[in-house]
Order: C-alpha cells, then sequence, then structure tokens
C-alpha cells in the first residue's frame, strides 16, 4: 500500500485530514502514529474553523518535522500550500468543500508530496 492510500485509510477510520496525512508521513518525521494522531488532533476542518484545509496542515507539520532549517521550512511550506491550491483551486477547507472536492483526494495528495518531497531530498 503507498502512503496516499495509507493515508486514506486512516481518514476511513474517522480521523481528521490533518491527522492522516501526518500519521502516514511517520516513516519520513519519525512520529510514532500516536503522537502523530495526537498533535493534529485540532487541525481538521480547517483548525475547526473552516480554514487552511487540514491535509496541507498535516503536510506542513511533516514539512517541519523533516527539515531543520527554519528558512527552508518556510520556503517549502509556501511550495506546499502553492501546489495545493494550483492542483484543487483553493486552499480553504469550507471552499474546497463547496467545490465538492473530497477528503480523500486532498489527503492523498498531501501524503503524496510530502513522499515526493523525500524522494528530492535524498
Amino acid at each position: 500500500m503507498g502512503i496516499g492510500e495509507e493515508a486514506v485509510q486512516f481518514h476511513q477510520m474517522g480521523y481528521n485530514c490533518a491527522q492522516s496525512v501526518l500519521a502516514a508521513c511517520g516513516k519520513y518525521t519519525g512520529l510514532d502514529q500516536n503522537t502523530a494522531l495526537n498533535v493534529a488532533a485540532g487541525f481538521g476542518g480547517g483548525v475547526r474553523s473552516g480554514e487552511i484545509c487540514g491535509a496541507i496542515s498535516g503536510a506542513v507539520m511533516a514539512i517541519g518535522l523533516i527539515e531543520p532549517d527554519k528558512r527552508k521550512v518556510a520556503a517549502m511550506t509556501k511550495q506546499c500550500v502553492d501546489s495545493f491550491r494550483q492542483e484543487f483551486g483553493c486552499v480553504r477547507c469550507l471552499e474546497l468543500k463547496q467545490n465538492r472536492i473530497s477528503c480523500d483526494a486532498l489527503i492523498e495528495y498531501g501524503a503524496k508530496y510530502i513522499e515526493e518531497l523525500m524522494k528530492q531530498k535524498d
């Protein structure tokens, strides 16, 4: 099973978008599953406010864990958000839902984005 499918499987078990992405990226971040699920628990639903998509939040948390240089983290975060915007047209949870973009598609994209980032980093 690929990382995208693993992330979607977390979502199907009832975890939010941020939890699903961050937990699936454990082999890259070094976080154990329980820690990832706990840390990201409040980030679903656009931090429970309909704002930035939880899948993006999960991916950004993973970036922070895999890259120690804060300047690089800032640049990588911007690239990540821009990539989601280009792929899906917006980054706000409410807008994504209004546009009928499935959480599973966003979650899969976020997890695969981190995996691709790690392949480029090697």
